[in-house]
């Protein structure tokens, strides 16, 4: 997979651990598709070289001194809406990651996933196709949603704005299935399930799929059970 422009996926990566970095750099390094066009000690500086490089997708780490991962993921989205993040963290459930998800990042991994891992989801998060590591995000989206005592009024009120088949997609979607797995779900074409995707993401104002999902838990569509 390359980029919607033909060529190799560009990867900002922001950590403040060098070793972290150059680990992540070098197993980038080994995919024909993946270039990785720079990196950052701490948020500030990703915030710089993300203007800097115009990345398709920044590896984010949470926790850096001075601007953390969150503040710098919301600068970087609002920045530029496009740039895909991909949360690295230590613990699948870091108390972090759903600040983060909200600030605008698209997905998260774990620190030590396998080279493989690692390919595999920057390519996924920069096609937005479907959320990573669906199990273990629905339980971390569910689990924060859930102790989250935010009024979910206004949330639901736009929800009012869906057809009937786009709320059965956005539950969908909230369960972590991929447009594949939605058009066999419901009998309709994948095509169709995209537009569908489209016009969900226009109607509620949000960004990715990701963001889609926090919202679908957030305004009460999809409760968390089953954790």
């Amino acid at each position: 997979m390359t980029s919607s422009a033909g060529r190799p996926i560009r990867v900002l990566i922001v950590d403040d651990q060098a070793m972290v970095r150059q680990g992540f750099t070098v197993l980038l390094g080994t995919q024909p598709d993946i270039e990785v066009v720079g990196e950052a000690k701490d948020g500030e500086g990703g915030v710089a070289r993300a203007a800097e490089t115009a990345p398709d997708v920044v590896l984010m780490d949470i926790r850096m001194p001075g601007i953390g991962g969150i503040e710098a993921t919301e600068r970087i989205t609002t920045a530029n809406p496009d740039v895909k993040v991909l949360v690295l963290t230590t613990f699948d459930l870091d108390e972090y990651v759903y600040d983060a998800l909200r600030a605008g990042a698209s997905g998260f991994l774990l620190k030590d996933a396998s080279s493989e891992q690692l390919a595999e989801a920057v390519r996924v998060i920069a096609a937005g196709d479907a959320l990573l590591a669906p199990v273990i995000t629905r339980k971390l989206i569910a689990e924060f949603s859930r102790l989250d005592d935010r009024p979910r009024a206004p949330l639901k009120e736009r929800i009012g704005d869906l057809t009937e088949r786009e709320t059965e997609v956005l539950a969908l979607i909230a369960q972590g299935l991929s447009n594949g797995e939605i058009s066999r779900h419901l009998f309709v074409a994948e095509q169709t399930v995209k537009t569908h995707v489209g016009r969900i993401l226009v109607k509620l104002g949000l960004r990715d799929r990701t963001q889609a999902a926090v919202f679908a838990y957030e305004s009460g569509l999809v409760r968390p059970s089953g954790y």
